[in-house]
């Protein structure tokens, strides 16, 4: 796949020698591709992503995959915290208020397959960034396609399932096998932004406190691909 090269001057070396084992999807929830560029190629800002994808499908490349960009932030997966320096982002030229357009995801289909193969990554190291950093970040949002992805391989989603109790010990226990941070409340966060963050990725239609069809959902998640870094 041919990119565009954009260079940003915010990365550096991914620390104690650690290699990607997560892409994080983002979206930019700014008003346009170039206002994108600005902001993650500005030194001011301190923020960057490996690739960006525009508004028409172009990929442009920003910082080389060998190193570490500055996209992720506070946050955890798997138990493990410096999600930049295991991990690849990519950002999506999107607001966070209207759908994903065919010609991004066709692109991200096919970055996401080169970025996996190249790195050895399994599609359940395809995450979001709501996932990581429960309670503070929101994208790549509600109106992102997760399914499709799965449908090519390249994350993960949950089968229907039969009823479950609606427990939330339970749930939270699938939810840290799965990957995500186990919640405490006075802490970063509660249950209820786990629950969020989760129906963000799977269920962003559902409203309500926690429900049979979460529970089964996240058992079934942690069941299939829990995370254990290598």
């Amino acid at each position: 796949m041919k990119t565009c090269a954009r260079l940003s001057p915010n990365f550096g070396e991914r620390r104690n020698g650690l290699q990607p084992e997560l892409v994080v999807i983002h979206y930019t929830a700014m008003d346009s591709e170039e206002s994108a560029l600005e902001r993650l190629t500005d030194p001011a800002c301190q923020v960057s992503c490996h690739y960006l994808i525009g508004d028409e499908g172009r990929v442009f490349r920003l910082v080389e995959e060998k190193m570490r960009a500055w996209h992720a932030g506070r946050g955890s997966w798997g138990g493990r915290g410096d999600v930049n320096s295991r991990s690849i982002g990519i950002e999506i030229a999107n607001s966070g208020r209207a759908p994903f357009a065919n010609c991004q995801m066709i692109a991200l289909e096919t970055l996401l397959a080169e970025i996996l193969s190249r790195w050895s990554i399994p599609a359940k190291g395809v995450i979001g960034h709501s996932d990581l950093a429960v309670g503070r970040k929101a994208d790549p949002g509600p109106r992102f396609d997760w399914r499709r992805l799965s449908l090519s391989g390249l994350s993960v989603w949950p089968k229907p399932s039969s009823r479950s109790s609606a427990s939330e010990r339970d749930f939270v226990e699938s939810a840290m096998r799965f990957g995500y941070e186990r919640p405490a409340n006075g802490g970063d966060f509660e249950f209820s932004c786990l629950l969020n963050a989760f129906r963000l990725r799977f269920r962003p239609w559902a409203r309500g406190p926690l429900d049979e069809v979460d529970a089964g959902a996240m058992r079934d998640l942690a069941a299939r691909w829990p995370y254990t870094a290598e």
